[in-house]
């Protein structure tokens, strides 16, 4: 199959920026379409948008005739077709070790403090913009603290020893947001060193948020 693959996804959301990195760590070309999550309501839930995605999410990939949605599938099928630079290691323990350290975020923090908990949160109880903020502060702080005290067993240069895997991909995006809602990392030296590390790397830097076409000039 021939890579001609686009990626619908939102700069800042951190699902589409681990899908970013996943395609620039293995070197892929691929056509970045913007989804606006909030302009005119949020352009994920327009009908065109809803029957790529009937979740109404980002990120989507096509790869030609081929439509996959959530971020885990995205990568593990890019691993899967495009076997250079891999994302998981061969041996079957350490592949679960990653996908563990993945699913600590993709399952244990991000679907917590999310765009459409947020909204939840709002409109069905009122939560005001504080209220809101130190939810996802609590959440993030506490998945953390758990991801740190396994990386202490696991890290090297980066999450799961000293090559890049996609544990690297849900952490940097998850750290991202973490700081954007003001959450203190002092306490998450571990954390702290592994994202100084992958922000060196040229996929990290092509990924980040601050660098997309729909990163907004201010």
């Amino acid at each position: 199959m021939k890579n001609n693959m686009v990626l619908y996804n939102y700069y800042r959301s951190s699902t589409s920026y681990r899908a970013r990195i996943a395609l620039y760590h293995k070197q892929l070309t691929f056509e970045y379409k913007p989804v606006h999550l909030i302009n005119l309501g949020g352009e994920q839930n327009s009908g065109d948008y809803k029957k790529l995605n009937p979740m109404s999410e980002v990120p989507t990939l096509v790869h030609g005739k081929n439509i996959l949605a959530q971020s885990m599938v995205i990568i593990q099928y890019l691993d899967e077709v495009f076997p250079n630079n891999p994302l998981f290691p061969d041996d079957p323990f350490q592949r679960a070790q990653v996908r563990q350290l993945c699913e600590n975020i993709n399952c244990g923090i991000h679907p917590i403090q999310n765009l459409k908990v947020m909204q939840k949160l709002e409109g069905d109880f009122s939560a005001t913009e504080a209220q809101k903020k130190a939810w996802i502060q609590f959440w993030i702080k506490k998945g953390f603290q758990a991801q740190e005290g396994i990386l202490k067993k696991t890290a090297g240069t980066f999450c799961f020893g000293d090559s890049i895997t996609a544990a690297d991909l849900f952490l940097i995006p998850q750290v991202f947001s973490a700081q954007r809602f003001e959450v203190p990392l002092d306490e998450f030296s571990r954390i702290i060193d592994i994202v100084r590390n992958c922000l060196e790397l040229e996929a990290f830097k092509k990924a980040h948020p601050q660098n997309q076409p729909d990163t907004p000039l201010t």
